[in-house]
């Protein structure tokens, strides 16, 4: 099919049509939804928009269940700009198309090339894209959030996993229900299916040009290599869907069996860190070593880091051969070894070093919205995104609100730093090093380092439990802000 710019003809008959007449992929649809139990009779969706052919498909299959389902359907789409006015096109057709269909429309744009982020372009797009859906969803108050993912989809996200060395985990590809809110009613429908759907109810779809670019991995599996599998297997696509259902299965049970295992076998510390017994983990099979090292690893983060299998060997390793005292530096943090245990210490924990001097606190990214723990203090931080009616709150000790569209991403929180300066509000634009802030109000030397500052690429934020930064304050004008809050401590020299 053509891409088109031009106004859709809609399928005329959907809404009225007696169930005989469903067009095969709708019967298929539904199926799909009944038996995952993806969403019920009179609840509300939010249906992820990008106006390419499956989305559209989407939108209409849904639409065409609306009157019988006592359906409630919001749109989001998601803009980023990338592609100059064919991204502006994509957003334009979207809206009337969903105008036409008297089905209210979300629009995010986003600035990815203004980010300065240590991930793929691609990767930071995917976060700000869930993070709007959750955003929208709660706000208008959906049940669900719908996205046109399909099987071959599906195929290609296994294959692609597996290109990468994967275990179960990337195997089992996507769920059709994730989180009890994202749901894929394509799940089990096929790309040739949505567009044979799509021509014969005449409706008009827009193509993605870079998508046709080979420079990322997927392109390239979904023109070269699914082609190639499909001449050697028809069946091919079904049963790597197939595959994908299995290995879920089966990575569910070990999950269990890990768990099971390893939290009841750790001792978890203050800041986030924990100790296993050296002994007792290699006795565990290789495969639950493997899954409660990463999985333990990634809740002391709360990060959903994702530790490369070579990493999670050299940690078996040490645990298996490192004479005491020895350390190895992952991913978020440090693992070492003594006589008897292995310890995990986040990366914002105060170490003590072996000659017992206090060397001093890292850095640890937090992510938003997203909660952590400062070892420092062992009290934790929050900061979620709220609504613009709750901008002009007045702060408080342990809660402020900043302008979310001012202060960038990432947000770093870390302990102060000789030369660390702020405007701290009730100065009215004066900067003050952190240091003699701390000098005025007689906060001893001893634990000033493990008083946390949330920092921005623009500065610091704030220095939690004192004062903010005014510079990011909100404004009457603010649309969305950044509601940080942290647990109450007292920081007393000398406290343990």
């Amino acid at each position: 099919m053509k891409q088109s710019k031009g106004k859709v003809s809609l399928h005329p008959v959907l809404h009225q049509s007696p169930r005989k007449s469903w067009p095969p992929v709708l019967h298929r649809m539904v199926r799909t939804v009944r038996t995952n139990n993806l969403f019920h009779r009179g609840q509300h969706l939010l249906v992820a928009v990008s106006g390419g052919p499956d989305s559209m498909a989407l939108l209409s299959l849904l639409d065409g269940l609306r009157s019988n389902w006592s359906l409630t359907l919001t749109a989001v789409h998601c803009n980023y700009g990338l592609r100059g006015s064919e991204s502006e096109d994509d957003q334009e057709f979207v809206t009337a198309r969903c105008t036409e269909r008297n089905i209210p429309l979300h629009v995010r744009r986003f600035h990815l090339l203004d980010r300065r982020k240590p991930s793929s372009l691609q990767a930071v797009a995917r976060d700000l894209r869930y993070q709007a859906f959750a955003e929208i969803a709660k706000q208008c108050g959906a049940n669900r959030i719908a996205l046109g993912h399909t099987a071959d989809d599906q195929a290609e996200t296994v294959l692609l996993w597996l290109l990468r060395g994967t275990g179960l985990t990337g195997l089992s590809g996507m769920p059709a229900f994730r989180d009890n809110m994202i749901i894929r009613p394509l799940y089990e429908t096929g790309r040739r299916e949505i567009l044979t759907y799509l021509k014969d109810a005449a409706l008009l779809f827009r193509v993605d040009s870079s998508n046709a670019k080979p420079l990322y991995l997927r392109n390239r599996i979904r023109r070269e290599l699914v082609p190639i599998l499909n001449r050697l297997a028809p069946a091919s696509l079904g049963a790597l869907c197939r595959l994908a259902d299995i290995c879920r299965e089966d990575d569910r049970y070990v999950e269990h069996q890990a768990t099971t295992l390893f939290f009841s076998a750790v001792k978890w510390e203050p800041g986030g860190g924990w100790a296993i017994d050296r002994s007792l983990l290699l006795e565990f099979p290789r495969a639950l070593q493997r899954r409660g090292i990463r999985n333990l690893i990634q809740k002391s983060l709360n990060q959903p880091y994702t530790l490369s299998l070579r990493t999670i060997d050299r940690v078996i390793c040490i645990a298996a051969k490192g004479r005491p005292g020895s350390r190895l530096d992952v991913t978020g943090g440090h693992v070492m070894v003594n006589d008897h245990h292995v310890r995990f210490v986040p990366r914002d924990e105060p170490m003590m070093s072996y000659d017992g001097r206090q060397p001093a606190i890292l850095e640890n990214r937090m992510t938003v919205p997203g909660t952590l723990t400062w070892s420092g203090t062992g009290q934790r931080l929050q900061v979620q995104l709220g609504a613009c009616s709750q901008a002009l709150t007045p702060p408080e000790r342990n809660r402020i609100v900043v302008d979310a569209d001012r202060v960038s991403q990432p947000l770093i929180v870390r302990s102060w730093s000789p030369g660390d300066r702020f405007q701290p509000c009730g100065m009215h634009g004066h900067s003050k090093k952190v240091q003699d802030f701390f000098t005025d109000l007689k906060i001893p030397r001893s634990v000033r380092f493990r008083i946390p500052l949330i920092v921005a690429p623009e500065g610091i934020v704030w220095v939690v439990g004192y004062r903010q930064d005014q510079r990011w304050l909100p404004t009457a004008s603010t649309e969305r802000c950044l509601i940080l809050t942290a647990e109450a401590v007292s920081i007393k020299e000398g406290t343990e």
